[in-house]
């Protein structure tokens, strides 16, 4: 008799981003794979390759629900859905960033919540938070996407001894700079601009350059190259409980245990702070 496949569910799968790429890696890696996403349109890619979608908006209990009600045994969970929010602290719309932190922390404690039963069945569960090495690095108008990443890998951390008792693995996915689609997705879908009266007025051009992260634009490890590593490390007998991987993600992994400021000089011109220093001291 046939060993059955291990299984995999993935959210935020949207073709072009990370979920897809760890999609496509799981399923060749000789996994069952559920791909989902809020918009299921949004995942041809993956259906064209034979890949099961299913529809999971991490913000819906009821969208939530109806996916559980579906996935006969689960394995291995990935909370990989998630959104950037980009703007200085001075000008944060306190409401709008409320709902980042919905979708970054709270949705996948959700997912997490009612998947839990089908893991705890499963010989070999794992479940993986997709955080960032935005969660060990400080870097100007990205405090609320950061933020968010740092309380779900703490989140991560704790949820790990946690479920120690149970023989669940709980994996913190610190991922680097990868070339996907999320930098096009904030410059079409959000575009963000600074609010009338911003103290950053003087210096508003390099700012907003900076919120529409212009400066990753097309740069990065290949999402195919991160997700294959990624995977080929979850598929190890004891896998990390933090994985680091994509571009950059050694020198965070470095500099967290480094002095604190030896890199400002490094941020400030990576994110054009240094010229806007410059521009409001005039």
């Amino acid at each position: 008799m046939s060993t059955p496949k291990r299984s995999v569910l993935i959210t935020g799968c949207s073709d072009g981003g990370m979920g897809s790429a760890l999609a496509i890696a799981f399923n060749t890696a000789g996994f069952h794979v559920y791909a989902t996403a809020r918009n299921p349109s949004k995942m041809t890619g993956l259906t064209s390759l034979g890949i099961e979608t299913l529809q999971l908006d991490i913000q819906s209990e009821s969208s939530i629900a109806d996916c559980v009600k579906k996935i006969p045994s689960l394995d291995i969970l990935v909370n990989n859905a998630g959104s950037q929010f980009l703007m200085p602290i001075a000008d944060i719309n306190i409401a709008e960033a409320k709902k980042l932190y919905d979708l970054n922390v709270w949705g996948h404690i959700a997912v997490i919540q009612a998947f839990l039963p089908l893991l705890l069945k499963s010989p070999n569960a794992i479940i993986v938070n997709q955080t960032s090495i935005g969660a060990n690095l400080a870097m100007p108008f990205q405090a609320v996407y950061n933020s968010s990443k740092a309380a779900l890998a703490l989140l991560t951390e704790s949820l790990r001894f946690e479920l120690q008792p149970f023989g669940i693995k709980v994996v913190d996915l610190r991922t680097g700079v990868v070339n996907t689609n999320l930098v096009k997705n904030v410059q079409e879908n959000s575009d963000p601009k600074l609010p009338a009266g911003s103290i950053y007025e003087p210096a508003k051009e390099v700012v907003e350059k900076a919120l529409r992260q212009e400066q990753f634009e097309g740069k990065g490890m290949s999402a195919r190259q991160w997700a294959e590593l990624v995977v080929g490390d979850l598929q190890k007998s004891n896998p990390p409980r933090v994985i680091w991987r994509g571009d950059s993600a050694w020198l965070v992994r470095v500099q967290s245990v480094l002095p604190s400021g030896l890199f400002d000089g490094a941020i400030k011109k990576m994110t054009g702070l240094d010229v806007v220093e410059q521009i409001v001291k005039k």
